[in-house]
């Protein structure tokens, strides 16, 4: 007779497809707010999260988003993290909640705040026309691909056998 423990039975766990999206989309979210935070706020310096005051107000704003998505991380890895030490990641759900996640970020940012709360643009000191078509473009792009992964996530799952 081994001493080795054995390893554990497998317990049937059912992928959660709804957290799955949701943990994903949380970390999609959040990765999208750091792409901007550091590339457009911090390296090019195009703009700040709220540019209607102060360089120190701008600066303040731009850390409390980056302490924003930083704990969003933070609490999407450890959804994350739970799923996958469960075995009840859902991955093409998971994926589809990532890139959903992406540009639903950009989308609301490139609406919201660039144009109906106007915290601040771009850019400044040029004609934000084609930055705003890029911006918005893109965010679209990701949803697009984000529904796309969560439409065939659907039809695969209706596929599976039932146990």
């Amino acid at each position: 007779m081994s001493s080795r423990p054995h390893p554990p039975a497998t317990t049937g766990v059912l992928p959660e497809r709804r957290r799955s999206l949701l943990a994903c989309g949380m970390l999609g979210t959040a990765f999208m707010a750091a792409i901007d935070e550091i590339v457009f706020h911090q390296v090019l310096g195009w703009h700040h999260f709220y540019d209607r005051s102060t360089l120190g107000v701008g600066l303040m704003s731009d850390g409390l988003l980056h302490t924003a998505e930083l704990l969003a991380l933070v609490v999407g890895f450890f959804l994350y993290a739970d799923l996958r030490r469960r075995r009840a990641l859902a991955s093409g759900h998971a994926w589809a909640g990532f890139f959903l996640g992406l540009g639903i970020f950009q989308l609301f940012d490139g609406i919201v705040d660039h144009k109906l709360l106007r915290l601040h643009q771009i850019r400044y000191g040029v004609d934000v026309t084609p930055y705003d078509w890029a911006w918005n473009t893109a965010a679209l792009v990701l949803l697009l691909i984000g529904t796309a992964l969560a439409v065939r996530a659907g039809r695969d799952t209706k596929a599976e056998p039932a146990t």
